[in-house]
């Protein structure tokens, strides 16, 4: 009975966020809340769950609220502004350094993991370019697409924050064991693209032009540059990774110091620091608030042991021989779940349940959830027409969702097939 009213709430709230009757944050909290009510669990017992379940994610939630702010904070303070420059100046009228430039350009800017913020960053610098040469806008929209997938991976991005909640882990534990995928993952887009640029560079040709780029920027946001800082920027921001990468402090209390320090270093007048944390401030709410309703949800199905029934049913019909293969299924399927699932019905509502059945069989629970990120809503988001920003991408590059698609989806497919056979060879997950 408790494993069909798991089934019958992970149902439900799959049912009603892809169809959209209620938000995310509101079935995360609304649906566990009444089939734990229908389960016979006492209002009190249920309250305590669900702040369990708060406290379980509160780490996650605090380290992406400060992950955002930190980035915003690099973004607007100009980081990226020379790199962009440079990029553009370098690519001048070659279609094959047009298409490469687009990749390294969306890779060091999603390093922030926001997927909007990258795509206006990157297209207000390239779009131009491609109209000036009569370059294929499906390119310029593919390869961005494909560019952002293995960065997508870092823990402070949305997909990895939910996985990182979800199995109530760390995020160095989840991240460092798939750097080398994600090392292979690039790898294999910089292959990508200089397919795709050669094949541009045959059918048009070398151009010899000049293009000057100019950032449309408001005047606020001029004011908000300090190119005088780049470089203490760029040493903080190198350093952040490296203790993060290296786990030298909590994740948490890592971002939180980092994002002190850099609103001190670049806006030390109090005014300036409130008009950077409200420009940003919906964004965190969003993602962080969504975070701590997830917690609700799992607080709920874990402690009314749904999910542990659910798990066992399903042990009870896989074969024990192919058990094994739990992580590299999970892998395989994970990019074109995107097209399915989005990252919240995914990893709070499929995840839970596939890593505590993988626990039956004796393997490692988080395996499942680096499994998952090699694909689901990471190399898969900008293809998905469940992401409101695959939309702001295709939008910009005026092209059809549907030729979008066709276009990229092998290569995308690829990445997440050439991480996984790194993810195995290097026992990020096992088979």
């Amino acid at each position: 009975m408790i494993a069909l009213l798991g089934f019958a709430t992970i149902v439900v709230f799959l049912i009603l966020i892809l169809t959209k009757r209620l938000s995310v944050i509101t079935a995360l909290v609304l649906v566990p809340m009444v089939f734990g009510l229908l389960s016979g669990l006492h209002p009190k017992e249920l309250g305590e769950m669900m702040l369990g379940g708060i406290k379980q994610v509160a780490p996650t939630g605090i380290m992406l609220v400060f992950a955002v702010l930190y980035f915003a904070v690099m973004l607007d303070a100009g980081l990226f502004d020379p790199v962009v420059a440079f990029i553009v100046r370098t690519v001048k009228g070659d279609p094959l350094k047009v298409v490469m430039g687009t990749a390294i350009l969306t890779m060091i800017v999603h390093l922030d993991g926001d997927g909007t913020a990258t795509f206006m960053i990157v297209l207000s610098a390239f779009l131009p370019i491609y109209n000036k040469l009569n370059m294929s806008r499906l390119v310029l929209a593919g390869i961005v697409a494909l560019s952002v997938g293995p960065l997508h991976l870092v823990p402070w991005s949305g997909t990895s924050a939910r996985a990182i909640s979800t199995l109530n882990t760390s995020a160095d534990k989840l991240f460092n064991p798939n750097l080398p995928a994600i090392v292979a993952g690039i790898a294999w887009v910089l292959i990508v693209a200089y397919i795709l640029g050669r094949r541009e560079r045959k059918r048009l040709g070398v151009v010899d032009f000049v293009y000057q780029h100019h950032a449309s920027l408001s005047e606020e946001q001029k004011s908000f540059r300090r190119p005088k800082l780049i470089w203490l920027n760029a040493t903080v921001t190198v350093l952040l990774i490296v203790i993060l990468i290296k786990g030298w402090m909590p994740a948490p209390v890592l971002f939180v110091i980092a994002s002190v320090v850099a609103l001190l270093i670049n806006y030390p007048i109090l005014k300036d620091q409130q008009k950077i944390m409200r420009s940003h401030g919906s964004n965190i709410f969003l993602v962080s608030s969504m975070i701590f309703a997830a917690g609700i949800f799992s607080g709920i199905l874990t402690g009314s042991k749904m999910i542990e029934a659910m798990a066992s049913t399903l042990v009870s019909l896989i074969p024990e021989q192919h058990a094994n293969l739990l992580p590299l299924l999970t892998a395989v399927t994970s990019m074109p779940s995107s097209m399915l699932f989005t990252p919240d019905a995914y990893y709070f509502g499929v995840v839970p349940v596939v890593s505590q059945t993988a626990q039956h069989y004796n393997i490692d629970p988080l395996e499942i959830g680096r499994a998952a990120l090699l694909g689901q809503m990471t190399v898969g988001f900008p293809l998905s027409p469940l992401t409101a920003s695959t939309f702001l991408l295709i939008g910009l590059c005026e092209v059809d969702l549907g030729d979008h698609q066709r276009f990229i989806f092998k290569w995308a497919f690829g990445t997440t097939i050439v991480m996984t056979i790194v993810a195995i060879i290097t026992g990020s997950i096992h088979i």
